[in-house]
This record gives C-alpha cells, sequence and structure tokens, in this order.
C-alpha cells in the first residue's frame, strides 16, 4: 500500500512538474513581443502614408518600434499593440527594430508601393505555367520586387494572422508566384523606379461571394437568390465570406496602395447579379481597409470556347458587361480589357504577360495621375444614321484603328432581338 501511494505521489509530482514546465513555456511565448507576420525580412512598406505596424504582447508591455530614424512607443493592451509611422519615402533597405522585454530586428525592409493581387484562377496562375516561362524565371532577379504569397484557407470568422513572410523576387521564387501580379509589379517598377511589393491571395475556382464578408450580402438582394446553400460546409472555399476571414482580413490594415482583381468566371452562371456583387466586394474591402477609395483595377474576362456559327445569347458577355458597368460607375477604378488575348481552348490563357502589363499602365494613370493612354477604345453612346448605327467611343488615344484586319465581333438585331453579324467599318473616331 506504502509503495502504491509513494508511486502515485511520484507521478502526480511529476505531473505537476511538467504542467509548471508547461506554464512556463506558455508565459514565454506569450511575454514575446511578436510582430504580424506581414512584418518580416524583406518586407515592403507602403510609401507616404502614416503605415501601421501591429504584433501581440504581454498585456500592459511597452513596445517600442524604430524605423528610419523614427522611434515609436506603445502599450499593450488585450494582447495586441499597434503604432503608426510616417509617412515614409521610398528607399531601402532599412532594418526595423521591434523591442519590449525581447528585441527583434527585421532586416532588408524596403520603401515603396504595396498592391494586393486576388480572385480566382487566372489570377493564382503561376509563372512557370505561362507563356514563355523559362525566359521570364531566368530574367526575373530584382531584389526592388518582393513577393508575399498568402496560403489558401477558410475561414468563419476573420483571422488576425497570414502565415507566410516576404521574399526577393528571383528565378528562385518567382516561379510559384501569380504571373499576372508578377508581371504587373515589373511594369510599375520599370516606371515609377521605386520598391514594389506584391501579396497574392487567390484561389482557383472561387465565387465574388466567398471574398465578400457575410454581412455584406445579407443585404444583397442578388445575393439571396444566388444562394450557396449547396457548398454550406465549412472548408468549401465558394462558401460565403470564408475567403474573405482567412484571405484578406489578416491582410488588415497592412497599408497598401491598391488592388488588382482578375475573376468572374465562376460566377457566369449568375452574371446579372454580378452587377452587384462585384461593388459590394469593393465596398466591403475599401471600408474595412480604412484607407479610402484606394485604387482597385480588374481584368475583363477574356472570350474562349470557339466562336459559334451565329451569334447567340451568352452569360460570358453579360457578366463582362457587369464588370464594364462596375468599372463606369465605382470610384477609383479601372479594367483592362483582354479580348484579343483569349484561347478558344483553354479558360486560362497562358499569355499573361500582356495582361499585367495593361492593369500596369491603367495605375499609372489612377493610381499615379500620369496622363497617358492606359486602355482601349470603350464604349460611349450611339446614333441611328438611315440605316446605319452610329458608335461612338471614350479613349481613342490617336484614333481607332483594327489589329489584324478588317473588323470583327459586331453583331445587330431587329426589334425581333435577332442578332446577325454585322459589317463595321472605322470612320473618324466612330464605329459605322
Amino acid at each position: 500500500m506504502r509503495d502504491c501511494l509513494r508511486k502515485n505521489a511520484i507521478r502526480c509530482s511529476g505531473i505537476l512538474g511538467l504542467v509548471v514546465a508547461l506554464t512556463a513555456l506558455t508565459v514565454c511565448a506569450i511575454a514575446d513581443v511578436k510582430p504580424n507576420p506581414l512584418f518580416s525580412d524583406n518586407a515592403v512598406i507602403q510609401q507616404g502614408v502614416a503605415v501601421p505596424v501591429w504584433g501581440t504582447a504581454d498585456d500592459g508591455e511597452q513596445v517600442t518600434v524604430t524605423f528610419q530614424n523614427r522611434r515609436v512607443t506603445t502599450t499593450a493592451k488585450d494582447g495586441k499593440w499597434m503604432v503608426r509611422l510616417g509617412p515614409l519615402k521610398a528607399g531601402g533597405p532599412f532594418t526595423m527594430t521591434i523591442s519590449g522585454k525581447n528585441t527583434i530586428e527585421l532586416k532588408n525592409i524596403l520603401v515603396g508601393e504595396v498592391w494586393v493581387a486576388s480572385g480566382q484562377s487566372n489570377m493564382a496562375w503561376p509563372v512557370k505555367s505561362s507563356l514563355n516561362a523559362e525566359t521570364h524565371i531566368a530574367n526575373s532577379k530584382d531584389p526592388m520586387i518582393r513577393l508575399f504569397t498568402v496560403p489558401r484557407k477558410t475561414a468563419l470568422n476573420p483571422l488576425s494572422e497570414a502565415e507566410g513572410s516576404w521574399v526577393e523576387c528571383g528565378p528562385e521564387t518567382v516561379g510559384d508566384f501569380s504571373a499576372v501580379a508578377y508581371f504587373f509589379g515589373r511594369e510599375l517598377h520599370k516606371a515609377l523606379n521605386v520598391p514594389i511589393g506584391l501579396i497574392d491571395s487567390s484561389w482557383g475556382g472561387t465565387r465574388v461571394q466567398a471574398w465578400t464578408a457575410t454581412q455584406y450580402l445579407e443585404y444583397t438582394l442578388e445575393h439571396r437568390k444566388a444562394t450557396l446553400s449547396n457548398v454550406d460546409y465549412m472548408n468549401n472555399p465558394n462558401r460565403a465570406g470564408v475567403l474573405y476571414n482567412g484571405m484578406i482580413a489578416p491582410l488588415i490594415p497592412y497599408a497598401i496602395k491598391g488592388v488588382i482583381w482578375y475573376q468572374g468566371e465562376a460566377n457566369a452562371g449568375e452574371a446579372y447579379a454580378y452587377r452587384t456583387l462585384f461593388p459590394t466586394m469593393i465596398r466591403n474591402w475599401r471600408e474595412d481597409w480604412g484607407q479610402g477609395d484606394f485604387p482597385f483595377l480588374f481584368v475583363q474576362l477574356a472570350p474562349w470556347q470557339p466562336a459559334p456559327d451565329r451569334p447567340t445569347p451568352g452569360t460570358w458577355a453579360e457578366l463582362r458587361e457587369a464588370q464594364l458597368i462596375t468599372a463606369k460607375t465605382v470610384p477609383n477604378t479601372g479594367m483592362a480589357v483582354i479580348t484579343d488575348y483569349g484561347d478558344a481552348q483553354d479558360i486560362h490563357p497562358k499569355a499573361k504577360e500582356p495582361v499585367g502589363a495593361r492593369l500596369a499602365l491603367l495605375a499609372q494613370n489612377i493610381a499615379y495621375g500620369r496622363k497617358i493612354v492606359c486602355q482601349g477604345p470603350v464604349y460611349r453612346a450611339m446614333k441611328t444614321r438611315g440605316n446605319r448605327i452610329v458608335l461612338y467611343f471614350d479613349s481613342v488615344g490617336s484614333g481607332l484603328e483594327a489589329k489584324g484586319g478588317p473588323l470583327k465581333g459586331f453583331t445587330i438585331a431587329g426589334e425581333d432581338r435577332n442578332f446577325v453579324d454585322a459589317q463595321a467599318e472605322i470612320v473618324g473616331n466612330t464605329v459605322v
């Protein structure tokens, strides 16, 4: 009996010792000042604005952030802390020091322009699978461009951290990165000559509803019509709100210049609803980020599948119209048209370089105020003259011209709405 009691006492003592040890480890782990993972070696911080820097620490712990001869101190509350730096001037590399009971040094940090890239598979499409991939990867080394990939994750509630870290752009890192985002950043760096930070947060085959916080969708009639009741299990990336919670909320309030977006294929079956759903998502992101109406640039869907023998209605065209309406009605947005780079055999066109380049042209105009021709002609109005229709366009640059021969793609219908191919020609800055 005594031996049994003695053994139990030893066992209890061992368990107690283990609990004490684990508790001590937990206390130590909590006590360490820790920045959000978005602040790591190689990061890019947005220039020209007050930059929030945040993380975790013990309640009541004083945390000091030192960067570019600036020193800001705050006190952690409820295990969280945040300071604001800036506005900062472009340059680097710099070192950021974060200190409390412990000290962390983040090295090789740049200050420049930060853009978020998001959407579905055409945004997620990697450089290594794009046209001329080997050449692009071999020539990709540029320490002034930095990349951050947000892991694919669903969540029922907004997450506070995105796992990952920043890396320098080069042959070892760019292959798996978003091709559209990389080509966008490369062209923007050439134009601005400042560091560029690119955050890729994309997931193939996903609807816009998944990228929108549910409280915004609750007030959208189109969302109620486009019910997602058949995909209501937790880990499905098309459940409303789960990608906003898991892949966008963790980025907020990281200071950014703007967003590039390539999505819509998964919403083609509810194209009319996209007229409301897409602007709702943009409003959601802008309001939650708290940085005003930041530039939101997106790609209009490219055509795919062989052209039918005669004009027929299609949801793809209707969704493109919803995108055009968004570009015309939502402030500080721009749409890159890539109709000439579609692939009739593949919903994923391999030519991503011109897509990124066109988004970069839009950015130069919309985000940076450069007076350049940043897009092709955009339909404005029409008039009838006898048995002819005259179409008027904005963004005509130095004049209209057809690419690769006669004009194609124009159709016309009477009151019976029976569309047939139309003969069209350029007359000045109009199409007749």
